[in-house]
């Protein structure tokens, strides 16, 4: 977290946090492994929804994200950084 800009990064497993959930439920375990990524989704939404509420812009990144092109990533967090730095990114409401 980089309070001086109000920035929350995170970077979500693929799998732990469910991408493409729907299509990659696990076919063994399901009643476990189910109810373990959907609680995951849904602390996440609530973690995003109290940083939000304390000012902060929520950036999140897949796993697969980051490995396959960790320059945007980066990019998009530096951009967002200048954009603070220079001009004041307004608080969201």
């Amino acid at each position: 977290m980089i309070d001086k800009y109000k920035l929350a990064i995170f970077v979500d497993g693929d799998f732990w946090h469910g991408y493409n959930w729907q299509q990659r439920k696990p076919k063994t375990n399901t009643t476990f492994w189910v109810a373990k990524i959907e609680r995951n989704q849904q602390r996440d939404q609530f973690v995003n929804e109290q940083l939000q509420a304390m000012g902060f812009t929520v950036m999140r990144f897949w796993e697969h994200e980051v490995k396959q092109n960790l320059k945007a990533c980066v990019n998009q967090v530096l951009l967002y950084v200048e954009a603070a730095r220079v001009a004041k990114v307004p608080a969201k409401e």
